[in-house]
């Protein structure tokens, strides 16, 4: 029997072009869309997360200009911001990630992500506030 998939409403902060100068309001725009609550059976490489807190960095500017070689992902227009984020694991099919664990690491700027998990790390020490991962640890 075929299984039901459930759909998610997603919201999305998207960068809309390269940034010259300094960065104005009019550089992003929010955009809902809709994510599976369930990974493809074949994404043992992957984990959906709920992302719970985004960093807004400095360097995330220069990763939206197109006069500096980027170091930390490649940007594209029209898609969503990256940076660093602490996310909750919905659905894993990996052996060291299970649902309901905190990781940090690279993640986009929306509600829902599927994150390759060698750029992950597992949080075992949640004594101090989320945030600190974003950061400060």
């Amino acid at each position: 029997m075929a299984q039901i998939e459930e759909q998610l409403s997603n919201k999305q902060v998207l960068a809309t072009d390269y940034i010259t100068g300094n960065p104005k309001q009019t550089d992003m725009y929010l955009k809902t869309s809709t994510i599976s609550l369930q990974l493809p059976l074949d994404s043992s490489e992957a984990v959906l997360v709920k992302n719970l807190v985004l960093s807004c960095d400095p360097y995330m500017r220069g990763t939206k200009r197109t006069d500096r070689n980027n170091l930390f992902y490649s940007f594209s227009p029209d898609s969503p911001i990256v940076g660093y984020g602490v996310c909750k694991v919905l659905d894993s099919k990996h052996p060291d990630f299970k649902k309901g664990d905190l990781v940090w690491g690279v993640t986009k700027w929306e509600e829902y992500s599927i994150i390759k998990t060698d750029s992950l790390i597992k949080i075992e020490h949640t004594d101090v506030p989320l945030s600190y991962y974003t950061g400060l640890l």
